[in-house]
C-alpha cells in the first residue's frame, strides 16, 4: 500500500538546495574557541556512495497458512457462526471447560511491581494505586496506563516474578475474583467500559492462559469454574467483536487472544484456524515491509513483539509449530526496534515512548530468539541510525503516523537524539505513553509537541497539529531524505544526513531543512537548520517570525553558557567534556523534563538557540564537539 501523505519523496530539491550548504560554521572571531569550527572546505560525497532516496510506504505482505480443503471448510463454517464444538466433534457432547496444557511464561515481569501487588498496590510507572480502591467495573475511570495494566492483567507477570507460585497465587485469585464480580458477563459490543476494548480483552485472554497456574490452582472449585467460564466467554466475545477493534494494534491483540484460546481450550481447532488467518492478515496491515509498525512508535513495536512471544509459548505448550509467517514477522520486527537503542542498550524517546530500560528490552529480544543487528536505515518506518564508534545518532525523517494508527502521535519530524559511550547527550522528552503514572496526565499533549523534541520550532507552533486522545492533525505531509558518506581532508570520514519537511509551509511559507554530519570517530556532530521559502500561504508576507532550535540534554549533563552567549560547555557524568557552538541566534538554558527507563519524570535542561527569521528564510549552523 502506498500513501502519499506518508511518503518520503525521491531526491527532489527545494529552491537553493543545489548550492553548497553553510556548514561548516564560519571561523570564530579571535579569542573565541576557534578550534570548534572548521574553516576548511566542505567534504564531498565519495563517488558511488549516495544512498538510495526514500521510497513510498509499503505494507508487508503475509499469506495465511496453507491448509487443506477440509480445514478451509472448518474455518469458513466457524467464521459463519457454527460452534467450534459442533465442527470439532459433531457426534458428541461439547467438552467440559478445561485447560489443555500449561504454558511456560517467556517474559518475566517486574519483581518490584509484583512486590507492590503483594503489599496491596498496583505500581505503574512509579505511581502506587491501592487495589482496594480500584473500580474494576470502570465507572470511575483510571489513568490510561493503570487502566491498561489492570484490565489486560499484565500485572500477572509481575506477580509471578515476585515470589514462588504458592505465595502469589492467592493474591492473583483475590484480585481476579473482584474483577469477575465487577464484570460478570461481556457486553454486547466493544467500548462499554475499559475492560471491554478489544485490546484489553485480547491481551487479558492471552495473559489468563499464559499465567493459568496463578488463577486456576486454588482449592475453590466454584472460583475455578468461574475463571474457566470467563475464558470461554471472552474467547466467544472476541470471535464476534475482533473486527470492531479500536485500532489495528488492538485488532492484533484480539486475534492473539483468539488463537491462544483455540490452542488451549477444548474443541479449539476451528477457532485456531479462524484466528491464525485473521492474525496474519492483521499483522500484514500493521507492519511495514521494513518491519516497523505504522504507529511509528517503539511502544507499538514492543507490544506486537510481546504478544507474538507469548502466543508462541502457547504453541509450544501444545507441541505445535506456529505458522511460518509468524516467525517471519518476528524476525522483521526486531531489527527496527534495535535501531532505536543507544549505547546503554535502552530505547530512544520517540512517538510517546520513554527510554525503556536496557534490561527490559534485552529480555524481550532474548525471548524472541532472533539474533540480528539494528537496521541502519529504517527508511519506511522513518528513522535513520548512524553509529560512529562510541557515538550513536538517531534521526526522525518521516511525517508523524496517520491519525488512524496514532496512539501517542508526536510532532517530532527532524528531531534527533545523540549519545556517546552510553551517555545520552541530546534527547527528546518522551513519555506521552506513560502519562498518568508519576508523569502527570496534564503533560501528555505537551510531551507530544514539537517543542518537546530536539528540533527547530517556528513561532511556538507544532510542525504537525496535536489533537486530543493521542491523535494528530494536519501538518507535515512529506519528507525528503538523503544519506551520504563523506570523505575529505578536514573530516576523516563522516556520514551526512539531509532531510526537509513542509510542516510550516502552509502557515509561514517556509520549509525546514536539517543537515546533520557525524564524524566517523563519533566525537563531532555538526548541524545546520535552514528555513527555505516555499510556495505556502505565508509566502510573500512581510515581517519576521520567531524560531527556537531546542537541544534537550540527557540526564546527568551539567551545562554552562559561554561568555559570548554563542555556545555552552557540557560536562557529562562519565567525566568527558563537550562544547556546543551556534553560528546564529542567542543561546540560552531552559528547564526541561525527560521520562526515564520506568516512565518516571526526571528534571533535565535544554539549550535553546532562538531569534527572528525573515520570510525570505535563513540558516543556522551549530556544532557539538568532544573536547576531552
Amino acid at each position: 500500500m502506498s500513501d502519499a501523505g506518508l511518503s518520503t519523496r525521491d531526491q527532489a530539491r527545494d529552491a537553493g538546495a543545489g548550492q553548497g550548504p553553510a556548514i561548516p560554521l564560519t571561523p570564530a572571531p579571535s579569542g573565541d574557541e576557534g578550534g570548534l569550527v572548521s574553516s576548511g572546505s566542505e567534504p564531498r560525497p565519495a563517488p558511488g556512495e549516495v544512498v538510495e532516496p526514500g521510497r513510498a510506504l509499503a505494507l508487508a505482505d503475509f499469506a495465511p497458512p496453507v491448509i487443506g480443503a477440509g480445514e478451509r471448510l472448518l474455518r469458513l463454517a466457524y467464521r459463519l457462526g457454527v460452534p467450534g464444538s459442533t465442527l470439532a466433534a459433531p457426534f458428541r457432547k461439547p467438552a467440559k471447560p478445561r485447560l489443555l496444557a500449561t504454558v511456560s511464561n517467556p517474559l518475566p515481569g517486574s519483581k518490584v511491581a509484583g512486590t507492590a501487588l503483594r503489599a496491596g498496590h498496583f505500581l505503574v510507572h512509579g505511581a502506587k494505586s491501592p487495589i482496594a480502591q480500584i473500580d474494576f467495573a470502570g465507572a470511575a475511570r483510571l489513568t490510561p496506563p493503570l487502566e491498561r495494566v489492570v484490565h489486560s492483567f499484565a500485572w500477572l507477570a509481575d506477580l509471578e516474578a515476585s515470589a514462588p507460585r504458592e505465595t502469589v497465587a492467592p493474591v492473583a485469585e483475590r484480585i481476579l475474583a473482584a474483577w469477575l464480580a465487577a464484570n460478570p458477563k461481556p457486553p454486547s459490543r466493544p467500548g462499554k467500559g475499559p475492560a471491554w476494548t478489544v485490546a484489553n480483552a485480547g491481551t487479558r485472554e492471552l495473559n489468563w492462559l499464559v499465567h493459568a497456574p496463578l488463577i486456576l490452582s486454588g482449592a475453590d472449585k466454584a472460583q475455578r469454574a468461574k475463571v474457566l467460564a470467563a475464558l470461554g466467554d471472552t474467547a466467544r466475545w472476541l470471535d464476534k467483536n475482533v473486527g470492531r477493534a479500536e485500532d489495528q494494534l488492538a485488532e492484533v491483540a484480539g486475534w492473539c487472544g483468539i488463537v491462544a484460546a483455540g490452542l488451549l481450550l477444548p474443541d479449539g481447532k476451528p477457532r485456531r484456524l479462524f484466528g491464525e488467518a485473521g492474525l496474519i492478515r492483521a499483522l500484514g496491515e500493521v507492519v511495514g515491509d521494513d518491519g516497523g509498525v505504522l504507529s511509528r512508535s517503539p511502544l507499538g513495536q514492543i507490544e506486537v513483539i510481546s504478544l507474538l512471544v507469548r502466543l508462541r509459548a502457547c504453541y509450544q505448550a501444545v507441541r505445535r509449530d506456529p505458522p511460518q509467517a509468524l516467525e517471519t514477522i518476528m524476525s522483521l520486527l526486531v531489527p527496527p526496534l534495535l535501531a532505536l537503542t543507544h549505547g546503554d542498550g535502552a530505547l530512544g524517546s520517540w512517538q510517546g515512548a520513554w527510554a525503556v530500560d536496557a534490561a527490559d528490552l534485552a529480555a524481550l529480544i532474548a525471548a524472541t530468539g532472533v539474533r540480528t543487528r539494528p537496521l541502519r536505515d529504517v527508511r519506511q518506518w522513518g528513522y535513520q541510525r548512524v553509529v560512529a564508534q562510541k557515538g550513536i545518532l538517531q534521526f526522525d525523517t518521516a511525517p508523524p503516523p496517520l491519525a488512524k494508527h496514532a496512539r501517542t502521535g508526536c510532532a517530532s519530524t527532524l528531531a534527533f537524539e545523540f549519545s556517546h559511550a552510553g551517555q545520552r547527550i541530546v534527547v527528546n522528552c518522551g513519555g506521552a505513553g506513560c502519562a498518568g503514572g508519576l508523569m502527570p496526565v496534564r503533560l501528555e499533549q505537551g510531551l507530544r509537541a514539537t517543542a518537546a523534541h530536539s528540533t527547530l520550532v517556528l513561532d511556538d507552533a507544532n510542525s504537525t497539529a496535536i489533537l486530543i486522545n493521542g491523535k494528530i492533525g494536519s501538518g507535515v505531509g512529506e519528507v525528503e531524505i538523503d544519506r551520504r558518506t563523506l570523505v575529505g581532508e578536514k573530516l576523516a570520514g563522516a556520514t551526512r544526513l539531509e532531510a526537509s519537511h513542509n510542516g510550516y509551509a502552509g502557515r509561514y511559507g517556509l520549509t525546514h531543512r536539517r543537515i546533520l554530519i557525524l564524524r566517523d570517530d563519533g566525537t563531532e556532530l555538526r548541524g545546520e537548520d535552514l528555513l527555505v521559502p516555499s510556495g505556502g500561504k505565508g509566502k510573500g508576507k512581510n515581517g519576521k517570525v520567531g524560531f527556537a532550535i531546542r537541544f534537550h540534554l540527557g540526564p546527568g549533563v551539567e551545562v554552562g553558557l559561554s561568555e559570548d552567549g554563542q555556545g555552552a560547555g557540557l560536562a557529562l557524568a562519565d567525566g568527558s567534556y563537550w562544547q556546543f557552538r551556534a553560528g546564529g541566534g542567542q543561546v540560552t538554558i531552559e528547564e526541561s523534563i525527560w521520562a526515564d527507563g520506568q516512565g518516571r519524570p526526571q528534571p533535565i535542561q535544554q539549550l535553546v538557540v532562538s531569534g527572528l527569521v525573515s520570510r525570505g528564510g535563513g540558516n543556522f549552523a551549530w556544532l557539538l564537539k568532544k573536547m576531552g
